[in-house]
């Protein structure tokens, strides 16, 4: 009798398959569940979608009218950033972030922007930076809320990012350090 059942079972396993095959099928058919075509397209739709365009613009802060980025953060120059090389590596990062951007994400040109100063440049770490006027730009970590610019002026050499381009002089007036590492 044994060899009986295991027969018996076998083709009782199959009937079982046959019907699940058919009822999926079916629900394909009917559009219970999406298309592979379908599926791809709302693939491709979210990918758009996670692509990201910051508004770079012109906004008054506490050290004056100032380029903004990312929530309306003030977006600063770094002096020593000259001839198209980047100063600010290593630990310098930690107090002035780069703007940087993640693949797929670009900037637009706001209100007061020259749309053609916009660019990027490649760090020394392979991340994507924008650039304004050829001036790689930075927040700064002490900036907690949209219009501070408590890094205007760090020891001559860090300053808001204008809509002219231009960096203000050294000579302009040099705050002290903050109490944070600045890692240069």
């Amino acid at each position: 009798m044994r060899t009986r059942l295991i027969p018996f079972a076998a083709t009782v396993g199959v009937a079982v398959l046959l019907v699940l095959a058919a009822c999926q099928g079916s629900a394909g058919a009917g559009s219970a569940s999406p298309s592979a075509s379908q599926s791809a397209s709302a693939s491709a739709s979210s990918s758009e979608a996670a692509a990201t365009t910051y508004v770079v613009k012109v906004a008054h802060t506490t050290a004056g009218d100032a380029l903004v980025g990312e929530d309306g953060k003030t977006l600063y120059s770094f002096a020593k950033d000259t001839n198209g090389t980047i100063a600010c590596t290593g630990s310098c990062t930690g107090t002035w972030p780069p703007f940087t951007l993640d693949a797929g994400e670009k900037t637009t040109a706001g209100s007061g922007v020259t749309a053609g100063w916009l660019a990027t440049v490649t760090r020394p770490d392979g991340k994507t930076q924008v650039t304004y006027a050829g001036h790689p730009l930075y927040y700064f970590a002490s900036d907690t809320a949209a219009g501070d610019a408590k890094g205007n002026g760090y020891l001559g050499i860090w300053f808001i990012a204008t809509a002219n381009g231009k960096l203000p002089s050294a000579s302009a007036s040099a705050r002290p350090s903050p109490t944070v590492s600045m890692g240069y």
